[in-house]
């Protein structure tokens, strides 16, 4: 019989309850996993063996949380769940403008730490797998969907993955206003408790990276008491 093979989560977290609560509850769901208290060893870690996605703190001892994952992103796509204590909304944009696809707040719940995993990997592993193929042409920018990579005036453009999914979504359905719940439950497959600030981060830097002038876009427009709507 053909067995599936497991995939590895590193959980980083300086709290000893926090590492053993999480290691618990994604082992009895299927998961392997690994676990570092310090920024220094995760990065010793992902580097011995890379792992499918990382559960990571911000407040780390040794090397902190947003150095570690700058480290991770330079050489590695491999998905970000950040950790936050509750209330630091900085903390959680900051992640998300780094490129985080997805946080959590402490305290949180270890059942909703786990779905979070799940949708992330599911949402990475059905890109790798089937993505979406064409191309899409909007004056200036070109968006190659197979290769996943966006043109602006010729020249490329870095997007992160989750920048690049929202860009792919609202472009292929151009005119549609999409509320930001629709966004988040569609983009990351997730239905969230009520916190968007996810999709206006990610907005804002899509137009940082792609309008002539951010301040006034022409194609990712806000359509104020809604949403967001792409205009070809």
């Amino acid at each position: 019989m053909h067995q599936v093979e497991k995939k590895r989560v590193l959980v980083v977290d300086d709290e000893p309850m926090v590492r053993e609560v999480l290691t618990r509850y994604l082992e009895r769901e299927g998961f392997e996993v690994d676990a570092a208290p310090d920024g220094r060893l995760a990065l010793e870690r992902m580097a011995g063996s890379a792992p499918d996605l990382v559960l990571l703190d911000l407040m780390l001892p040794e090397v902190d949380g947003y150095e570690v994952f700058r480290r991770l992103r330079s050489s590695s796509s491999t998905p970000v769940i950040m950790l936050t204590a509750r209330g630091e909304e900085t903390d959680r944009i900051v992640g998300l403008e780094l490129g985080a696809d997805d946080y959590v707040t402490k305290p949180f719940s270890p059942r909703e730490v786990v779905a979070r995993a799940r949708a992330v990997l599911r949402r990475t592993t059905a890109s790798t797998a089937s993505p979406a193929s064409g191309s899409i042409r909007v004056g200036r920018i070109a968006i190659d969907l197979d290769r996943r990579e966006v043109r602006r005036a010729g020249e490329s453009v870095h997007l992160t993955r989750k920048e690049f999914d929202l860009l792919a979504y609202m472009s292929s359905r151009p005119g549609v206003t999409f509320t930001r719940s629709q966004l988040l439950e569609d983009v990351w497959d997730f239905a969230w408790d009520g916190d968007s600030a996810t999709v206006t981060v990610h907005i804002r830097r899509l137009r940082e990276k792609i309008e002539d002038d951010p301040s006034d876009p022409l194609h990712l427009v806000t359509v104020w008491g809604i949403g967001y709507r792409f205009e070809p």
